[in-house]
């Protein structure tokens, strides 16, 4: 079964991990595409076919300002992505839960009990030099 475009859906369009870095660059503001080149330090031509793929899928909008071409996310294109990642947010919170659980049990194990009574406190006097 051959692969579908990555024009075809936000998904496809996000499995490239240099357009999830453009895509989180964009979401603090709107930028023009020499920002993005250099912040990605990347070659101007890929920055623009990334770009363009984004765009293509809805998940990046542009405006002209004067001679610029300005781009911004969409973030109403993003939910997709958001609804169908928090389907996983139950199961990850599951495996948190245990992991933070596990870590107190082990850290209570591990440190001693001040009160416990194997353990006498410090009792002798400190000598005066």
């Amino acid at each position: 079964m051959s692969r579908a475009a990555t024009t075809s859906d936000v998904f496809n369009a996000v499995a490239e991990s240099r357009r999830r870095d453009i895509l989180s660059y964009l979401a603090a503001s709107e930028r023009p595409v020499g920002d993005i080149v250099a912040a990605m330090e990347l070659e101007q031509p890929s920055v623009s076919k990334h770009l363009r793929v984004l765009r293509d899928v809805g998940l990046v909008r542009a405006r002209r300002d004067g001679r610029r071409i300005l781009y911004r996310t969409n973030a109403e294109a993003i939910r997709p992505l958001n609804e169908w990642a928090a389907t996983f947010e139950r199961y990850w919170q599951h495996q948190l839960n245990a992991v933070k659980e596990r870590a107190e049990k082990m850290a209570g194990e591990s440190s001693p009990d001040l009160r416990s009574p194997n353990i006498e406190p410090d009792t002798k006097p400190k000598e005066k030099p």
